[in-house]
């Protein structure tokens, strides 16, 4: 468990007091416990119109990208890494980066394979969504911006990928932020049925397993539609604006959209062949490696995909410094939901 001050003083060597004291309004637990946060949605981050509230994106050829960025933050600090999932995009971290760069530390938010500026280098490549795919883009990213370390933290997508990391390459994650435990796939546990409303909440799963859901991703209105349902449905007790939603539906205009997703949730199911290159990793991730790295993970009490158990489920994964939060009434979307939360996770994560 990770031995923590109170938070308060955590904060209190950097600058920022403003943002420090918004930061420790979120109580903080003595133990791995439930922590709340319930906020009214993100228009304010979002600016007028939904605008973007970050800084001018940068990008960097890296791997078989050119990978489009946002970055906050002193050039000099410790980096942090933060990972969106689906149906989402960069402006998930719109409000946590901002607390996280108050407090000193480089900030940067990359969009995923497929989404946003982020764009292939060859049209010759496979658009491949699975998951070691996605994770050696990371580390790409890493390499190009000369980042020998950093704290990786994410959701969805975004966790699954930091997990990754962690666990192939431990010398590249100082520490671990994970929404929702060990996200890591094994695609032969995958094979077997889960319970009926887990099932059912993995809905649009299934329907990408049929060319009706491939036709959909790619017809734009459709898309739209879809992923405002996942928002919807996924998040219930988020009060986002149209605005919110709208910026970051933007980054579903990429040309390779619709094919990174189709192609992630088919490979999933056994359903899409991966590149043989990604296979002595897909191998090691098959024996569920343990993650040694300082670690946090948080539940959503809301989110459909939440593990019953308070984290029990994959408490045996995380074999280093570690502590489990809950954070109640707050759904899939955490970090936009809950953003004081996660920034306060990342900063505990990489003090340790």
């Amino acid at each position: 468990m990770i031995n923590r001050r109170t938070f308060g003083k955590a904060l209190g060597l950097g600058a920022g007091g403003a943002v420090a004291a918004t930061l420790a309004e979120v109580p903080g637990p003595a133990h791995a416990s439930a922590a709340t946060e319930r906020r009214p949605g993100a228009a304010a981050a979002a600016g007028p119109h939904g605008r973007s509230a970050f800084p001018p994106l940068k990008k960097v050829r890296a791997g078989v990208l050119e990978i489009g960025y946002a970055e906050m933050g002193p050039t000099h600090g410790p980096p942090v890494i933060c990972l969106h999932g689906w149906p989402y995009d960069i402006h998930s971290f719109a409000e946590v980066a901002p607390l996280l760069a108050a407090e000193g530390h480089r900030v940067i938010v990359p969009y995923l394979r497929g989404h946003g500026t982020t764009r292939f280098l060859s049209p010759r490549t496979l658009r491949n969504g699975q998951q070691s795919a996605i994770a050696l883009d990371v580390v790409a990213l890493m390499d190009a911006l000369g980042l020998e370390k950093a704290v990786l933290a994410g959701f969805d997508w975004g966790a699954r990928t930091a997990d990754i990391i962690a666990a192939l390459w431990p010398d590249r994650c100082k520490a671990l932020v994970s929404v929702g435990g060990y996200l890591i796939v094994n695609l032969e546990a995958n094979l077997q049925p889960l319970a009926p409303a887990t099932e059912r909440a993995w809905w649009y799963q299934y329907y990408f397993s049929t060319e009706r859901g491939r036709i959909a991703m790619e017809d734009k209105a459709k898309r739209h539609d879809l992923t405002r349902l996942v928002w919807d449905t996924v998040s219930p007790t988020w009060d986002f604006d149209d605005a919110v939603f709208e910026r970051t539906a933007a980054a579903f205009e990429n040309p390779d959209y619709a094919a990174i997703v189709i192609h992630n949730y088919r490979w999933r199911l056994g359903l899409a062949e991966g590149e043989r290159r990604y296979e002595p990793y897909e191998k090691r991730l098959a024996a569920r490696p343990v993650i040694a790295v300082p670690t946090v993970t948080l539940d959503a009490e809301r989110d459909p995909f939440t593990a019953p158990g308070d984290g029990s489920a994959y408490r045996d994964r995380f074999t280093g410094p570690y502590d489990h939060r809950t954070l109640k009434g707050i759904g899939h979307n955490l970090p936009q939901e809950a953003p004081t939360a996660f920034a306060r996770a990342v900063i505990d994560a990489s003090r340790t």
